[in-house]
């Protein structure tokens, strides 16, 4: 009978040297076992603690990928609001009707690689492009001349008004009505060149200097000739 034989209904009858050399071999086994499970356990917690550092890492990560992506949000909202705001400056009122705030972000429909400063750069490109001021022709320049003739019209009907309800020495307001009405004259061909102003804006043709001038003289000539025809009184 060896000593791995010996189980435990033997031990009456086994012999005393074989039973302590089984109580040693199963002393030995059982601390073996132990520092197996000894082994198991750190590695286990081992395992746990590389874990949670893992975890603890990527939740780092993400916090910090949070925070830039906050960042780059209010960064790509606050040059969509300046680029808004010169594209308002540069069109004026027609901008209204993609409305009278900053659009809301639409998602692109076809979908690349781009990001959200591509797609600024191309919208600030488009909003600081000029196009070109298209020449004036013979037509534009007989309206514009048109514009001073009509100046020097409602200039002179203005001026024929004040006069007739000023002149005499009354002691009141009217009294200044003589000087209104020269105002009002020399103001008005000056009134034509703006509404002028605006018709080349919305035709996209350039405004230089001869233009204004030849608007000027033609309201002023205008004015002339009536006044001159009519009497100055």
């Amino acid at each position: 009978m060896t000593q791995r034989d010996v189980q435990p209904a033997d031990f009456e009858t086994a012999d005393y040297r074989v039973v302590l050399r089984r109580l040693a071999t199963l002393d030995e086994e059982a601390a073996s076992l132990r520092a197996e499970a000894g082994r198991w356990h750190d590695g286990r917690v081992a395992a746990a603690d590389d874990a949670v550092r893992q975890a603890d890492q990527q939740l780092r990560d993400a916090k910090q990928a949070v925070a830039e992506a906050q960042r780059n949000l209010e960064e790509v909202d606050a040059r969509a609001a300046g680029l808004w705001s010169d594209y308002v400056h540069k069109v004026g009122p027609a901008a209204e009707r993609f409305g009278r705030t900053v659009p809301q972000p639409v998602i692109p429909r076809q979908r690349s690689e781009r990001n959200a400063a591509d797609y600024l750069d191309e919208v600030a490109t488009k909003v600081k492009y000029t196009e070109k001021a298209r020449p004036l022709t013979f037509g534009i320049k007989l309206l514009f001349g048109a514009f001073g003739v009509a100046g020097g019209l409602a200039g002179v009907a203005a001026y024929r008004v004040l006069r007739a309800n000023g002149g005499s020495q009354t002691g009141t307001w009217k009294d200044a009505l003589p000087v209104v009405a020269l105002v009002v004259l020399l103001a008005c061909p000056v009134l034509s060149v703006v509404a002028a102003k605006k018709v080349a804006d919305r035709r996209g043709v350039g405004l230089d200097a001869a233009t204004v001038a030849t608007i000027l003289l033609a309201g002023m000539i205008t004015a002339g000739a009536l006044l001159g025809a009519i009497g100055v009184q």
